[in-house]
């Protein structure tokens, strides 16, 4: 495997490009006082398109990704685009991060430090991982992908050559979002060398069966209540995202403002405007929204595994993300040997709560180095 060092230098003309396009917007118009209730608002669209035209600074960002080492190699015949942090602790595990969508890398930049590092913020350096962010194939500086069925099952199985690759034998995996997905599939192709998979969502729901849903708790129930409003009135990026990703694409390769919207639908509240705005700007620059969009498609129309995996699996749940359901979660993974559970932080974790999420990996690891 050839791995050849990575700097992200975006040409000026690429900002100029972006700043003309965000100064000539068009904006909808917008019924009154109605919220989130039709879609993304204008006003939340509207102050982050006036930031990112007049307060973000890219080249700042674009500064602080490159203070780590990146990297590109081929896989499979695609670009694979990663930052590959090593910790100054010999005898550290090696952890391989996922992200998901609208994400990227991103996810897990404020955790770098306490993952590699964990003697510098006075924690134990036993609980130390030289770590591994892939660009999923098809996102950011990893490149649309050109070929079909770029799924979870096809990533997991570059991610397994490119830590071997690296020289990493014995190794964690883990994941957010369609990290979730992907992690586990790490441990099923490569149960020898994987010695973990840590998920903050695990999506198993109910299977129908009327006195599995009497055995729910209180609280589950009202995380099933949550989570079916979700799939009513919010999850029209998933359905158009599984059918039609081309179709979507013209608008957001076209559009800065559109794309900010489309991706700032999962965002909402819950993380600072520079977050946002790094992950968004990354699938600019790249032209990686169409190719993200197709992941969607790729896994509505991929042959699932069914079989349980033997990895062991350990979960994190925070406070305002979509509750995963041990009851269902348990029934469906057998090796499901740690379950913490939060009640601060949300989606991104890793980012809103990085000391959270690390203390929770590192405890998670801790039995199975």
């Amino acid at each position: 495997m050839q791995v050849k060092p990575f700097t992200i230098d975006i040409p000026q003309s690429e900002l100029d490009d972006l700043q003309a396009r965000l100064e000539r917007t068009r904006w909808p118009d917008e019924l009154p006082v109605v919220e989130w209730d039709y879609g993304v608002p204008l006003g939340y669209v509207n102050r982050l398109v006036n930031y990112w035209r007049d307060g973000y600074d890219w080249r700042q960002w674009e500064s602080k990704i490159n203070a780590y080492p990146q990297f590109t190699t081929e896989i499979d015949g695609q670009n694979i685009h990663f930052l590959h942090v090593r910790s100054p602790e010999p005898d550290a595990l090696p952890l391989i991060l996922t992200h998901g969508w609208p994400g990227t890398f991103m996810e897990y930049f404020r955790a770098i430090d306490l993952l590699t590092n964990p003697a510098a913020h006075g924690d134990d350096a036993a609980d130390a991982f030289h770590v591994v962010i892939p660009s999923i194939p098809s996102f950011a500086f990893s490149g649309p992908t050109h070929k079909k069925g770029w799924n979870q099952y096809r990533v997991a199985r570059v991610w397994i050559e490119l830590m071997h690759g690296l020289g990493y034998e014995r190794y964690g995996a883990a994941g957010n979002d369609m990290g979730s997905n992907i992690s586990p599939q790490i441990g099923r192709f490569d149960p020898d060398h994987v010695v973990g998979v840590h998920v903050t969502q695990i999506y198993s729901f109910p299977s129908g069966d009327p006195a599995e849903m009497e055995q729910l708790s209180p609280e589950d129930m009202k995380a099933m209540e949550r989570l079916q409003w979700f799939l009513t009135y919010k999850s029209a990026y998933n359905t158009l995202q599984s059918q039609q990703p081309q179709t979507l694409a013209y608008a957001l390769v076209d559009s800065p403002a559109g794309l900010l919207a489309w991706n700032g639908q999962l965002f909402g509240d819950g993380v600072d405007d520079d977050f946002i705005l790094t992950n968004v700007s990354i699938y600019w620059f790249t032209r990686t929204s169409a190719s993200a969009a197709r992941f969607y498609y790729e896994e509505a129309h991929a042959e699932h595994a069914t079989e349980p995996t033997t990895t062991p699996i350990g979960v994190a749940i925070f406070g305002d993300d979509f509750r995963s359901f041990r009851l269902f979660s348990e029934r469906d993974h057998k090796n499901l040997v740690h379950w913490s559970e939060y009640e601060q932080g949300g989606h991104y974790a890793s980012h809103q709560v990085p000391e959270l999420l690390v203390g929770d990996v590192r405890k998670f690891f801790r039995g199975l180095r």
